[in-house]
């Protein structure tokens, strides 16, 4: 194995997470849904009674919902942001293996609630809808953008609004960046010079011998 410091390693590292994050939640949103229908259609089914359980919900929006409907906008955002991550990590100068990991997570997260957002899940709106939700007739049969959250926690009698593996990626992601930004070492300026210094003068050699490769050439 390389050194861990090595940019192939981190590289690895961030394409392991992203990929085993994303996938662990479609499959539990598939999961999840396969049991309990559409939102409305069967009760929470509760793991520590009146305080977490599972209840499928359809988010339309972003974070506490705000934003509905706004589908094309959050996708933008969304592929702006994968590539923001995608970039910092190829481009990491501090050769962090942690930030590679904390990147890996906020890049599942996107990864699994940008999916649902292009209606990736194929769902689609279906009668129940209309006579529960209201929504419009002539929407029956359209595809339906909108991210499946499924995981609720109550905070005394005030229920948090649903979430799913890709909000909880994003969370503690957030969370670690803002570790990682606090308690990052600084690099020392002597030893970025050093560093420098020393990759000037390993190409030096080879520059010196170019003129003669190409005496030899036109001999």
């Amino acid at each position: 194995m390389k050194h861990p410091k090595s940019k192939a390693f981190r590289t690895i590292l961030f394409l392991a997470i992203a990929a085993f994050g994303f996938i662990v939640d479609i499959w539990t949103k598939h999961w999840i849904f396969a049991e309990l229908g559409r939102p409305g259609q069967k009760p929470v089914r509760w793991i520590i009674d009146g305080v977490f359980g599972f209840q499928t919900s359809l988010n339309q929006g972003a974070l506490f919902g705000m934003g509905q409907g706004k589908t094309t906008l959050f996708v933008v955002l969304s592929i702006v942001a994968l590539v923001g991550v995608a970039w910092w990590v190829w481009a990491d100068l501090t050769r962090s293996a942690f930030l590679s990991t904390t990147l890996g997570l906020i890049a599942a997260g996107i990864l699994g609630n940008l999916w649902d957002r292009v209606g990736m899940h194929r769902m689609a709106w279906t009668q129940f809808d209309v006579d529960v939700w209201g929504c419009k007739p002539e929407n029956l049969g359209e595809p339906i953008y909108a991210v499946r959250d499924w995981i609720l926690v109550m905070i005394g009698k005030y229920p948090w609004p649903n979430f799913n593996i890709a909000d909880s990626c994003l969370v503690c992601g957030a969370i670690l960046v803002g570790i990682y930004a606090l308690f990052a070492p600084t690099p020392n300026p002597e030893e970025v010079a050093k560093e420098l210094e020393k990759a000037s003068e390993n190409s030096e050699p080879e520059a010196a011998n170019k003129p003669e490769l190409e005496k030899s050439e036109t001999r």
